[in-house]
């Protein structure tokens, strides 16, 4: 043999040798929010204890995330192996066959300490298809400091009227102190998710049972029109850019007297290192309309999902199962404390004595979360489910194009009232389009 061919083969059995050896790379893309940028510090708690994976993180703001993942699976890119993606998604794109069933989860896991609320909404004929990192609803947070100066009172369970009232007493905009603060970023899970929380609470619904839009509607009509004028005259200057994570930040500086939003907020409001108000903020349930007995409560869950165009399945699956566990919620607890424990997906963390300690948002994050009801969101009949969305693939598109006008009103650029006609239009015509309206 000469020297060459030796050379050759000997090459090829180092590449053969080493090859096993090599890391297999997970891509996994995930939202912006606290609990995410957590999970990537302690991954390395992971990548020690399985050196043969590595993780490449795409960590994006929430509309843009929703974007690319969702152009990536309809078109079966391949470019991500793990999406974060929400409980609006899951039902949807597993019975388009684009999401790998969560089965043969590793022993241990205890698929049975779902919350069955969260469970159901990820799973189709009884088989998930997504693990919940996080569960949440939306509640009231509030500045006490502020109300008891104020001389105002928020009950646990308030009306609007109430909320407004207290608004109004806390706002010294002097002092960039602002009476409250809400999402008004267009998009459907942005302002829209709010705007559909808080539209539900006032009897209003996003369709007829002929699935005709309601933005005509009187009730639709005092949601806008309240809303617009809560953020004008009591909220922060800008409030048309503000999504769930610039309000966190406001919040934290003590710049909102209420903030109502995402019950997951809770432990970043009550943080000590990051919050300046920590030990100031009382929580309450989301707002009901006086009269109206519905308080809007949403049901939602940021999920870690495989695409059926990952080559790394087994791989991803391992991860899911990692950072959605009971182990991973003890080592949140041991480096950041209990208060930080991703809340609203185990039963077992609400039956922990120490999170019942730790959490002083525990018991009102649960009973939110109990209290949603995502197959009538409405007090009026609706030909749809979901809560603070409207579970059909075309609400993606339709809810970013209301959130757009409503973004647009809240900027100047318009009132309530030619706000709502847009929608109604808007809406009216792709619901026609999509087959809906006959």
């Amino acid at each position: 043999m000469n020297h060459p061919m030796r050379a050759l083969l000997g090459a090829c059995a180092v590449a053969a040798l080493t090859a096993p050896a090599m890391a297999e790379t997970l891509t996994i893309a995930t939202v912006n929010n606290g609990d995410m940028i957590r999970m990537q510090r302690l991954a390395d708690e992971f990548t020690a204890a399985n050196p043969d994976i590595t993780l490449n993180w795409v960590t994006l703001e929430e509309n843009i995330l929703r974007e690319r993942v969702t152009t990536d699976i309809a078109t079966r890119g391949g470019q991500y192996d793990v999406l974060t993606i929400g409980n609006y998604e899951v039902p949807i794109w597993a019975k388009q066959q684009w999401l790998v069933p969560m089965t043969d989860m590793p022993q241990g896991y205890d698929v049975d300490d779902l919350l069955p609320a969260v469970r159901q909404a990820l799973s189709v004929d009884d088989t998930l298809y997504a693990a919940p990192f996080y569960g949440e609803s939306a509640i009231v947070m509030y500045r006490t400091d502020l109300a008891q100066a104020a001389g105002v009172t928020i009950s646990e369970s308030p009306t609007w009227t109430e909320i407004k009232a207290a608004a109004e007493a806390m706002t010294d905009k002097s002092k960039e102190q602002y009476g409250i603060c809400l999402r008004g970023k267009p998009g459907w899970g942005e302002n829209m998710a709010f705007l559909s929380a808080m539209s539900n609470s006032y009897g209003a619904r996003w369709f007829d049972m002929d699935w005709k839009p309601q933005f005509d509607s009187p009730e639709w009509n005092e949601t806008v029109t309240d809303y617009l004028a809560m953020l004008t005259n009591y909220g922060p200057p800008g409030a048309s850019s503000n999504g769930f994570n610039e309000n966190l930040s406001l919040f934290q500086q003590g710049k909102c007297g209420i903030w109502i939003d995402a019950s997951v907020a809770a432990s970043f409001v009550t943080d000590p290192e990051n919050s300046t108000v920590a030990e100031h903020v009382g929580f309450a349930q989301f707002p009901n309309k006086d009269g109206v007995d519905n308080h809007g409560n949403w049901l939602w869950s940021w999920n870690l999902a495989i695409p059926a165009s990952s080559k790394s399945q087994d791989a991803a699956k391992k991860f899911i199962a990692w950072a959605t566990s009971k182990d991973y919620t003890q080592l949140v607890a041991e480096r950041e404390g209990w208060r930080a424990a991703p809340p609203g997906t185990r039963t077992s963390l609400y039956e922990n004595s120490e999170y019942q300690a730790a959490a002083p948002f525990a018991g009102i994050t649960l009973a939110a979360m109990n209290a949603a009801n995502t197959a009538k969101a409405s007090v009026q009949d609706v030909p749809y489910t979901g809560g603070q969305f409207v579970a059909i693939p075309e609400f993606q598109g339709i809810g970013t194009a209301v959130g757009q006008q409503f973004a647009a009103a809240l900027a100047g650029q318009g009132d309530a009232s030619s706000a709502l006609a847009a929608a109604q239009s808007n809406v009216t015509r792709e619901m026609t389009r999509a087959g809906y309206i006959k």
